[in-house]
């Protein structure tokens, strides 16, 4: 709220400055201020097209905790936001605009930011400069980055400045539910969350804003203290009094140059939060990848800088975007977890780690997986199942609201009428008081489920790791749950009761399914997590036909590596669950012919989705899609088509889903990509190449027909042969659809071409003896084509090292854009160091 002394107070003159900052929030003594450089900044010049970034520029530092602060700028919206990427994902953001309403394009103001402690406060600034006489900066928004993200997705932060920016409505609520309650019941709660009057609860849903300085340098604060009052975190604007004046009357500050040169600002943000513990280099990247790293490094530093020579350019650029991504990852990584990305998902994602891990493990040390696996088991759920994501600090706080109204509701329906049960509620609200802090867990996905036992047994089977800490590591009870290795079994015991039903009777009706979102929509439980994603499918390819036949060869290799590093069955079975899960699983362990049936049968499981289309198929549905697009989009593809004849030979493919009945919904998409990185690819049989080669041919198929787009990448999804409702879908979310390239996807493709490679060759890169009728020296061929086409296209367009990106086309012409809620520095995708590195070892390729 504002201070009524301090409403519409003029600040003197300023050029126009904005510094963001965080201030200190206690008496404690304040340690010395560091000036640091930022460790990476987006776009970079020499590396990164300004122009598909369409004026967003990032930069991120690290704290004096070794906490990673982003500050992004977008010059479409306007908008500025500092995420606090530590134990409880913070954010600052506010919004500037020039004095006709329009957004105005930020620049920085300095090469550097300024860090600095007082006591449990950490505090960041930096400066900005506006080229405008004028500004009027709204949408000041305090609290969990979750919430940041909601302003975006609402379209709220477009409109007109308004107050307060963001309502959250679960707060709200629990101010009034306890705002209803007696007296004494009242206070005993109130003094739970540290305040003493409702009046002060009520006052921390939004920040307190004020205008600072009477006698000096004048500024604007915004400071928020979180609903439990355990953490604050404050905003500081700061003109120079000498060049700016400045007004705030909400819903606005205005800031006025009083004099002809561009604004410029200090801010500041200062946090109390919990501190994350990160790793450094060593700790994540093994010698061989190090020594990769090194090399790339020397090779850079040998080039003359007056050299021209493309080779030359090409060595530093190499070398730049390598350690690009190794910072990148040490942003990510803590003692605590592996963050999905910045500055979106500064949070534990189960998926996201897992997938991370498999894909990182030509580069990682044998220690990464034992915290990917210690922070999966860490939060299962209370029948096994792997956590999707974290709820921290504020949003933490909002969920845990949520419960409580909840339980309040119950209360007061129930006090006239049944005072047991009455309090029964009561005392479920009261708990929740206790700390409205505690992390929640999403369990709503189940990919994650059948992923977890894949991460594990690769850890178990490695024999760089030695059976005695694999065994210390399995009994480690540190987390408070017990041994890790009851959680495990926990959570196999999960997996194999999910998988039950196919493996006793294989048809579609027992596959794993989606639950329903509603009366005619399933709801995505897998990771195209889009409303659109699986194009409204009941069986989603993914898990079925790939995850759920991998869990189960997974547990299979985990009971025979657990009796390797000294279990025996009796061990085991007193370990195993005693209620949900597990009978299938001790099934499954005593009598390994289950578990191989299990394994036969769900092996299977991928003919369901099989479709393939003639060209006479094909291309009438391929020319009704184009009919559909605009004008512009219509004749360029119709140019591809005539170019390539992408139209003229069949396409076989997986679909990427079924329907209720089990009928396959005829979407074109790049899941196959986790299969060719899992399959055991020394397996070199006839049908086994002909599946690879099935894939393969689907994702280098130029779109429209499959998959490929020259100079941006393979798309993850071509909706041409699925009704027209599905366009329309897809249309309306993008994120998994056909205007979209996935890193992760690349990335999967990449390093499964390099895995069909190595499997097929010998140690001298030559094509092994196969069996039957396989040529395998034309399908390594065919793997060496498939991984220059997709690596020179994704390469050409730019964006490789974003999470997503998109394209226009414009008189004619194709260009690639960044996608507008591509995460910056995403987990899965710095794992293109593992697709270098992999591209190293096939020497005789590049």
């Amino acid at each position: 709220m504002l201070r009524p002394a301090s409403r519409s107070a003029p600040i003197g003159a300023a050029a126009v400055f904005f510094t963001a900052t965080i201030v200190s929030l206690s008496p404690a003594p304040v340690l010395a201020q560091t000036r640091v450089q930022p460790v990476l900044g987006f776009p970079e010049a020499g590396l990164d097209d300004p122009a598909a970034y369409q004026g967003y520029q990032t930069r991120f530092f690290r704290d004096t905790k070794g906490n990673v602060v982003q500050v992004y700028l977008d010059a479409r919206s306007g908008r500025v936001v500092n995420l606090l990427a530590d134990a409880v994902d913070e954010s600052a953001g506010f919004t500037v605009r020039d004095g006709t309403g329009k957004p105005i394009r930020l620049e920085w103001g300095s090469a550097d930011a300024v860090v600095s402690q007082n006591g449990d406060n950490r505090t960041i600034e930096y400066q900005l400069v506006a080229n405008s006489p004028q500004l009027q900066i709204g949408w000041i928004l305090l609290g969990s980055m979750r919430v940041e993200r909601d302003l975006g997705y609402s379209g709220r932060g477009l409109e007109g400045y308004d107050w307060p920016t963001f309502r959250v409505r679960e707060e709200e609520e629990l101010v009034a539910n306890m705002d209803r309650l007696d007296p004494a019941e009242k206070q005993k709660q109130l003094g739970m969350v540290g305040a003493g009057f409702v009046s002060e609860l009520r006052a921390r849903l939004e920040p307190d804003i004020i205008t600072t300085g009477a006698f000096g340098p004048r500024s604007v604060t915004a400071t928020k203290t979180t609903l439990d009052g355990k953490n604050t975190l404050q905003l500081e604007i700061l003109p120079d009094p000498r060049d700016a004046s400045l007004v705030v009357n909400l819903p606005v500050v205005q800031i006025r140059a009083l004099a002809n040169r561009p604004i410029r600002l200090t801010v500041r943000v200062t946090t109390d939060g919990p501190a994350l513990d990160p790793l450094s280099r060593d700790q994540i990247f093994n010698a061989p990848f190090l020594r990769f790293l090194n090399d790339a490094r020397v090779a850079a530093g040998k080039v003359s800088s007056n050299s021209r020579a493309a080779r030359d350019a090409a060595a530093v650029s190499r070398y730049r975007l390598l350690e690009r991504d190794v910072r990148g990852t040490e942003l990510l990584s803590s003692r605590q977890k592996l963050m999905a990305g910045l500055p979106n998902y500064a949070t534990y994602f189960g998926r996201d780690m897992m997938m991370t891990s498999l894909m990182m493990q030509p580069v990682w040390t044998d220690a990464m997986p034992e915290f990917v696996i210690a922070s999966a088991l860490r939060k299962l759920g209370p029948e096994g199942d792997v956590s999707h994501e974290e709820a921290l600090g504020g949003q933490a706080i909002r969920e845990n609201s949520a419960e409580y109204n909840a339980h309040m509701a119950e209360y007061f329906r129930l006090r006239g009428r049944s005072t047991n049960a009455a309090d029964t509620a009561l005392r479920n609200a009261r708990a929740l008081l206790g700390n409205l802090q505690t992390v929640r867990e999403n369990y709503h996905m189940r990919d994650d489920e059948f992923q977890l036992p894949v991460v594990v047994a690769r850890y178990l089977t490695n024999p760089a790791v030695t059976a005695a800490r694999k065994r210390a590591f399995l009994m480690d009870a540190s987390d408070g749950r017990g041994p890790r290795l009851n959680l495990l079994l926990k959570e196999l015991g999960l997996v194999a009761t999910l998988a039950a039903p196919y493996a006793r009777d294989p048809v579609v009706q027992n596959l794993i399914a989606s639950p329903r979102l509603d009366a005619t929509h399933w709801r995505s439980i897998s990771w195209r997590d889009s409303n659109a994603g699986y194009a409204n499918g009941r069986f989603a390819m993914d898990i079925n036909a790939i995850w759920v036949p991998q869990a189960l060869r997974a547990i299979s290799e985990i009971f025979a590596a657990l009796r390797t590093v000294g279990f025996t069955s009796q061990q085991l079975s007193t370990r195993l669950p005693s209620g949900f899960g597990g009978s299938v699983l001790t099934d499954f362990m005593r009598d390994s012919s289950s578990l191989g049936r299990a394994i036969q049968n769900w092996s299977g499981a991928v003919n369901h989705f099989v479709v393939t289309l003639t060209p006479e198929q094909i291309r009438p549905a391929v020319q009704q899609k184009l009919a559909w697009l605009p004008a512009d989009e219509r004749a360029y593809w119709s140019d591809v088509l005539a170019k390539t004849h992408a139209d003229s030979a069949a396409l076989k493919f997986l679909a990427i889903s079924l329907d209720s009945a089990g009928t396959p919904i005829q979407v074109v998409n790049t899941d196959p990509a986790t299969w060719l990185l899992l399959r055991d690819a020394t397996d070199i049989s006839p049908d086994a190449l002909a599946a690879v080669r099935r894939d393969v041919a689907a994702i280098r198929r130029p779109y429209p027909v499959g998959l490929f787009i020259d100079r941006l990448g393979p798309v993850v999804a071509n909706d041409a042969y699925a009704p027209r409702s599905v366009w329309e879908v897809f249309k309306q979310d993008t994120y998994h659809s056909p205007r979209v390239v996935w890193g992760r996807e690349v990335n999967l493709i990449l390093l499964g071409l390099t895995n069909q490679i190595n499997g097929a060759t010998d140690s001298q890169g030559q094509a092994r003896n196969g069996t039957g009728d396989g040529d395998v020296g034309f399908f390594v061929d065919e793997m060496k084509g498939a991984l220059v086409q997709v690596y020179s296209a994704v390469d050409s367009s730019g964006l490789k090292h974003n999470e997503l990106w998109s394209y226009e086309i414009e008189g004619g012409r194709l260009r690639p854009i960044r996608y507008g809620a591509s995460t910056d520095v995403q987990l899965w995708n710095v794992t293109d160091l593992a697709v270098q590195f992999m591209l190293t070892r096939l020497h005789y390729l590049f």
